[in-house]
């Protein structure tokens, strides 16, 4: 490691010590380093603006946030909760199945944790609160780590950015996604189970079947959505980036037009919201851009990649050795700053090693997600405790029950790739 190098790192740790944010931060530092080394500085800018205005999958993270702000200001959640409740409320932690669930049919359509728990996590705390039927905290904590199987399903923010530092497919990275986010959810509803019949909560009044037919038309066109897009991609209709279009244009589509719940007052407010969000993710990967260069040009990628070499690891040992450290750095980074810097450094050791890289982007992305509940910075908790008032000490005891299970099915994913890789097979897939 250089000095320069030594001294870009040092000025990226002080300017977000600092309170600018880590983008501009590594902007900073990546120009400090060309300086130093005698480089041309202006070589930031022009890896800056070739790597943005190339980057054509880029267009879909915009695009799937404007798809889950037209979502959250339409009736699409409201309906989706029917539906789910309708289905799963009418056994013991009714509530509670219905929030695991509606996660899942959601994550077909926001594909970012935080709008998940923003949007419809946020009504699913006043409706497990109401009454006392759930202790608040329990509530908070169901919600912050359900809405981490929104971006593990397709479609997904991090699986668009991980497909960009790969170079791999995101339709079949969408694909290997959808066991393993069914997976998480079904690993929580085993636990809400256990917990529901030791806590004695509540069983939901059943909905008549007269009614189930009516509550699953109404929510039929919300269902929909992942059914679109995914059955557009892998017939060839659209590409993924086209994907993500369309899922804004339905999104507006069922809301504004089929539900009449959106008014242009809530359009406005939902582009400048999405285009908000998308700036600081844009500068965040700008910053990411000028800082790869930077390691391209220390061959930090290679020198790590030959150094795990001499220690003879098997694939499976590197794959507990990533997930140690990224379930670390999970919760102390946010998960877009770990895609985009450590993960490249990642990549070549894995293919060296014979990792497929779709498995390899899946388990990569289900970390970074649980880190996002994972004590004693996970981003979700923060969000959880801001929304709900509810405490972090608390909030952080229900939490933990949630985290293990996760985390065994994490080693499952980890330690069987077929399901990663069964439904991507199915498809074509020759990894």
């Amino acid at each position: 490691m250089s000095a320069s190098f030594s001294a870009c790192i040092a000025a990226i740790v002080v300017l977000s010590l600092l309170g600018l944010p880590i983008g501009h931060a590594m902007i900073g530092g990546s120009i400090l380093y060309l300086l130093l080394a005698g480089l041309d500085m202006g070589t930031a800018a022009e890896q800056l603006l070739n790597g943005l205005y190339t980057g054509f999958i880029l267009l879909a993270i915009p695009l799937f946030i404007l798809a889950a702000e037209f979502m959250n200001a339409g009736s699409i959640t409201d309906r989706l909760l029917r539906f789910c409740n309708a289905i799963v409320g009418r056994f013991r932690g009714g509530l509670a199945h219905v929030n695991v669930v509606q996660s899942i049919i959601f994550a077909g359509m926001s594909g970012s944790a935080i709008a998940d728990a923003a949007g419809s996590g946020k009504l699913m705390q006043t409706m497990m609160t109401q009454d006392g039927k759930y202790p608040a905290s329990f509530a908070a904590a169901l919600t912050a780590v359900t809405a981490v199987i929104g971006p593990i399903i397709p479609p997904s923010i991090p699986i668009v950015i991980y497909a960009l530092v790969a170079d791999t497919s995101i339709g079949y990275l969408f694909l290997g996604g959808i066991v393993p986010g069914v997976l998480l959810g079904l690993a929580q509803m085993a636990l809400i189970a256990a917990v529901a019949r030791k806590r004695n909560f509540p069983v939901e009044a059943p909905v008549p079947l007269r009614e189930l037919p009516a509550i699953t038309i109404q929510a039929l066109p919300a269902i929909g959505m992942p059914v679109v897009l995914l059955g557009g991609i892998y017939s060839g209709v659209f590409t993924p980036t086209e994907a993500a279009a369309v899922a804004a244009a339905y999104a507006l589509l069922v809301s504004a037009v089929l539900y009449r719940n959106m008014g242009w007052g809530d359009i406005y407010r939902s582009l400048l919201s999405s285009a908000r969000v998308s700036a600081s993710i844009g500068m965040l990967i700008a910053g990411a851009l000028a800082f790869n260069y930077v390691v391209t040009i220390e061959s930090i990628p290679k020198a790590l990649s030959i150094y795990l070499q001499t220690w003879q690891l098997s694939p499976v040992t590197f794959l507990i050795l990533v997930n140690v450290l990224l379930l670390v750095l999970g919760c102390l980074l946010e998960g877009t700053t770990i895609l985009l810097i450590v993960v490249p450094v990642l990549i070549p050791t894995a293919e060296a090693l014979g990792v497929d890289m779709v498995h390899f982007g899946i388990v990569v992305v289900v970390n970074i997600m649980l880190g996002l509940v994972t004590p004693p910075y996970g981003l979700l908790l923060f969000v959880m405790t801001n929304i709900t008032g509810v405490s972090l000490s608390a909030l952080v005891r229900e939490v933990m029950p949630f985290l293990w299970v996760m985390i065994a099915a994490l080693a499952a994913i980890t330690f069987i790739p077929d399901l990663v890789l069964f439904l991507p097979r199915l498809m074509g897939y020759q990894g």
